[in-house]
């Protein structure tokens, strides 16, 4: 059976390392895997998602709409925007920050991050995480992916260990510890 995780936020905040490296973890443990990335403007902070497909059979490495067993969420209004692709009683890790889009600064709207949560805990089970907090607790705003990544690892998807053995074949040695606090962050 195959296990379909859809990874999103915007541009910058290590998206697409985080399906790097969950993707490895599972071919290293011996696992099919399929990706891909859709980033259209992310470089500008546009929307950034990554389909991760682990398992046989599998044809495409986009998951189709309703089929994802968990969505991991850097940014709350991305997973309300991307929660079409959760299959029923689906698993969504989600950050509780809320980014702001250009388009709601410049009118003055702002986006609730509690209506979001609400919402979210309707579509499925939800496990959200303050990575505002952890990023301040491990002193580097850089390591949100791995926080998450971290959280996702409740779920028995996939260990710590194997999301640090991939780390250490993907990331820089100066950067590696740092990810492997942040893994183990969320208990």
């Amino acid at each position: 059976m195959a296990e379909n995780i859809l990874i999103c936020g915007v541009g910058g905040q290590g998206t697409v390392l985080a399906a790097k490296v969950l993707s490895q973890a599972a071919i290293s443990s011996g696992e099919h895997v399929l990706s891909a990335e859709t980033i259209g403007m992310a470089q500008r902070g546009g929307s950034v998602t990554s389909h991760v497909r682990i398992g046989r059979n599998l044809y495409s490495p986009l998951i189709p709409k309703g089929q994802a067993n968990m969505i991991i969420a850097f940014e709350a209004a991305e997973a309300v925007r991307n929660i079409d692709y959760l299959k029923k009683d689906g698993m969504i890790i989600v950050n509780k920050k809320v980014v702001q889009p250009t388009t709601a600064s410049l009118t003055g709207k702002t986006f609730s991050e509690d209506i979001m949560l609400e919402y979210l805990e309707k579509q499925g089970k939800v496990i959200s995480v303050d990575t505002e907090a952890a990023c301040k607790e491990l002193g580097s705003s850089k390591v949100v992916n791995m926080v998450l990544l971290g959280a996702a690892c409740k779920t028995g998807l996939i260990t710590r260990e194997e999301l640090k053995a991939a780390l250490k074949l993907l990331v820089k040695p100066d950067f590696y510890e740092l990810n492997c606090n942040a893994i183990d962050y969320v208990k």
